[in-house]
């Protein structure tokens, strides 16, 4: 840890890192459901929002529906797929009214965090204007997200350095980058190409969508015609945004189960929807994955903007791979060459696991690859901490905020009721055999991101308690009912120095 700072220790109840959707949602539910708790936020962004803040692209937009990606406290009013600024506005609006602003800290990039036993505290250090302040608290509650900012990941092709144009990840989208009339070839397939694509393709000489393997895409006007039913029959907006919730979840079940049980039925429905909008040979020979459907996740292209800009002559699409790059532009596999002034790499970003902060446990510098997760929220060997890592396969992320900000209330009252100090996870006697896997079953969901960097993620078991199932419909029912008093969690209920055990 770093002692270079003059500043007395700030300690609170619990600290809360990460100032997003998922930060938000959590300080929300701790407010309410924990009242008698001091919390702080930490975020290392000058403003909240995390993703949404950071991320600056054209036509940036979600690619869930915000009535599901929306908290379940908050009615989302406006169309489900929805802008950058609309969802900052939301998130604004949840944090004037919840009077969150007091308990954020912007411009406080975590730097350690550091556990004590002895004292049954974390002690944070996070930079802060140039230098460190430290806080400590009884419970950290990780909600930075999984990927890293500062950079996204763009693959290493040869050449890349004698291209003479730019290269320009849309992580870190330049400010003021003018592509009127150059010739801009954007490379990916997925929610950030589709959705970039349509965005500057009016104001390009000549845009390709260079894809080395196709995405899957569903192309329905950005409506809900529940929610505008209801909406016409003056519902109030809570119960139009609870109904609609629950006909979404309902209907992404019943998809994602066909999707499992019948995929080349489900591949061909998505595949013949796309013929309102593009000639089959194009669907064939350009959006026609190789793999099955919610194995990776389905991109969205409202209104089908992405084939209108195809369809127009405004932009067009070549699936391919890459040979290298040239001065002029991308020599492809079949020899074709691209010519280009700006290159756009939307080809994903790199897994960042809790934020990059260096942790320690009594001392000892903790790897996280070494841990066996508990549900996707805590850690074997990490006490007091939970993490939020929403669903990223066929729910929104934000359903499992609700769920896990639940738990860790629970929780929190569980242990103020016992007078415990500290709670770790810890195998049973039971688990000493459970066979330990990768974070994710790569034949279940496969993105490059995860696959890259799996090996950096905590284990996870056979057993439904130590994996992150990704199945919402299973744990909105299972994580409500979580014995607290299972042996797998381990209690300290010792007294704090000094203090005597109470009779």
């Amino acid at each position: 840890m770093n002692s270079d700072t003059s500043d007395p220790v700030e300690h609170i109840d619990v600290l809360i890192v990460g100032a997003g959707i998922s930060g938000i949602g959590a300080a929300y539910e701790l407010k309410h459901q924990c009242p008698g708790k001091s919390f702080l936020m930490l975020d290392a962004f000058e403003s909240f929002g995390g993703t949404w803040h950071w991320h600056t692209y054209p036509g940036i937009r979600s690619d869930s529906d915000l009535f599901t990606f929306g908290y379940r406290f908050k009615p989302w009013l406006g169309a489900p797929i929805a802008t950058r600024e609309e969802i900052l506005k939301y998130l604004g609006e949840v944090i004037e009214e919840a009077e969150l602003a007091p308990r954020i800290r912007y411009g406080h990039r975590v730097l350690d965090a550091a556990w004590s036993s002895d004292d049954a505290l974390w002690f944070v250090d996070a930079e802060h204007d140039g230098r460190i302040v430290r806080f400590s608290c009884n419970f950290l509650w990780m909600c930075q997200g999984y990927y890293r900012h500062s950079e996204g990941y763009t693959p290493e092709w040869a050449g890349m350095e004698a291209f003479a144009g730019a290269i320009v990840h849309p992580q870190t989208w330049p400010e003021g980058l003018d592509l009127t009339g150059k010739r801009v070839v954007v490379i990916g397939s997925g929610a950030t190409a589709a959705t970039i694509v349509p965005a500057i393709a009016p104001h390009c000489a000549q845009l390709t969508m260079l894809q080395r393997s196709p995405t899957y895409f569903t192309s329905d006007m950005n409506r809900n015609r529940l929610a505008d039913t209801l909406r016409e029959i003056d519902i109030d907006p809570q119960t139009v945004h609870e109904i609609v919730r629950r006909r979404i979840t309902h209907d992404q079940r019943q998809f994602l189960g066909r999707a499992l049980d019948e995929p080349e039925t489900v591949k061909a429905e998505l595949l013949d929807a796309l013929e309102k909008h593009l000639p089959r040979e194009t669907i064939d020979a350009h959006f026609t994955p190789r793999y099955r459907p919610w194995q990776q996740r389905i991109a969205v292209a409202p209104g089908g903007d992405l084939f209108k800009a195809i369809r127009s002559g405004d932009a067009s699409v070549i699936t391919d791979q890459i040979d290298c790059f040239t001065p002029e532009g991308i020599r492809l596999a079949s020899g074709d060459v691209l010519a280009a002034d700006v290159v756009i790499t939307a080809t994903g970003f790199n897994l960042c696991v809790l934020g990059d902060i260096r942790f320690t446990v009594d001392g000892a510098p903790m790897n996280f690859s070494e841990c066996v997760n508990y549900r996707g929220m805590m850690f074997t060997g990490v006490p007091n901490m939970a993490w939020i890592f929403g669903y990223f396969r066929a729910a929104s992320w934000t359903l499992r905020v609700d769920l896990v900000a639940d738990f860790v209330c629970r929780l929190l009252q569980h242990m103020d009721r016992l007078g415990a100090r500290q709670v770790n996870v810890t195998l049973r006697d039971e688990d000493a055999d459970m066979e330990l896997l990768p974070w994710i079953d790569g034949e279940t969901f496969s993105p490059g991101y995860l696959m890259r960097d799996v090996a950096l993620l905590p284990k996870r078991g056979d057993k439904p308690e130590w994996e992150h199932s990704q199945d919402y419909w299973w744990e909105k029912d299972a994580l409500p009912k979580v014995d607290l008093t299972d042996p797998l969690f381990l209690y300290d209920v010792r007294p704090a120095s000094g203090e005597q055990p109470s009779a």
